[in-house]
């Protein structure tokens, strides 16, 4: 074991590579697609590709240093599951990694605010609930994908007021409000799933998660009915007479589907075996949400297309297969 003397600087290619590595660049396409389909659905006609790139950044980088904060309160049960990871490795400090991370929040978060000020509320309770995540997801079983849920949730909504420049009174719209549902139980699911490859380390280690808790089978069954829920949810938003949108609808059903599938059919129930059902789930989220983000904005098929195609080739380049 590494002494604390050996930590890797905060201004070093060592804390660099060791930062992107807990931001798990492979998913970072997970909040970019949540973003997008905020952007597009409040997309106005003044709306300029500046103002686009400016507020997208935030979104896509969203995920890593929020995946990177959490990492920092669950070192225990990662030195388990996922022993390949710089904090557990103790090639970085917890406290240097995580006061990055929470500031690379705060940055991210300021165009939006800018844009909109009520983005200072959503964008504060995104991180307080990053912050205590871990805490909800090692006590209360019904609370971890939920919880994780409605931080991914607001993204969607603080996209659509920094877009339109409205106030919270433009929250009540039933499109974003299906939108807010979509986002919820995909990535709901994702969390849910994503369980089935931590319950030997997460049961040693007294995090009481729902796959802990109930088990393999059941954990599939619940991640089924949010499936069912995320595709009827779908249908009153994708726009089936645009093709491009309406196939970005049904692969992702597919997707999810067989995900769903093999998790329930696969021969042996162990956390080798959850990686298809886990990486099924991030697809369907970026897929569903390109769905929506075609149907509100035609135009940018091709943007969505190219984005899709990025994210499998960073996929397939992830350092550990069977970490997602």
């Amino acid at each position: 074991m590494k002494s604390e003397n050996n930590f890797a600087p905060v201004f070093s290619l060592r804390f660099l590579r060791a930062l992107i590595i807990h931001m798990r660049p492979y998913l970072l396409f997970v909040s970019g697609a949540a973003g997008l389909a905020g952007l597009a659905l409040g997309w106005q006609e003044n709306s300029s590709i500046p103002k686009f790139l400016i507020l997208f950044l935030p979104f896509f980088l969203g995920y890593g240093f929020g995946q990177a904060l959490t990492d920092c309160f669950q070192t225990d049960t990662d030195a388990i599951s996922a022993s390949y990871r710089p904090l557990v490795k103790k090639e970085v400090s917890p406290k240097a990694l995580g006061g990055v991370s929470l500031a690379g929040l705060v940055l991210i978060g300021i165009p939006l605010i800018l844009y909109n000020l009520n983005n200072l509320i959503f964008c504060s309770l995104a991180i307080i609930g990053l912050a205590t995540y871990t805490y909800f997801k090692k006590n209360f079983w019904v609370a971890g994908p939920f919880y994780n849920g409605w931080i991914v949730m607001i993204l969607p909504i603080t996209a659509f007021l920094a877009i339109t420049g409205k106030g919270l009174v433009s929250l009540n719209n039933s499109t974003l409000i299906w939108l807010c549902v979509i986002t919820l139980f995909t990535y709901a699911n994702f969390v849910l799933i994503g369980y089935l490859k931590d319950i030997s380390a997460d049961r040693e280690t007294g995090y009481n998660t729902f796959a802990v808790k109930f088990g393999w089978e059941h954990s599939v069954v619940l991640g089924d009915i949010f499936v069912i829920i995320v595709a009827i949810a779908s249908l009153f938003l994708v726009n089936p007479e645009n093709t491009i949108a309406l196939a970005l609808f049904i692969i992702a059903t597919l997707v999810a589907v067989s995900g769903q599938l093999k998790a329930h059919f696969t021969s042996i129930k162990i956390e080798e075996n959850a990686t298809y059902p886990i990486v099924s789930t991030v697809r369907a989220f970026i897929l569903w949400h390109l769905a929506i983000t075609v149907t509100f904005q035609p135009d940018w098929y091709l943007f969505a297309l190219c984005y899709y195609f990025v994210f499998e080739l960073v996929l397939l380049f992830r350092p550990e297969k069977g970490q997602i």
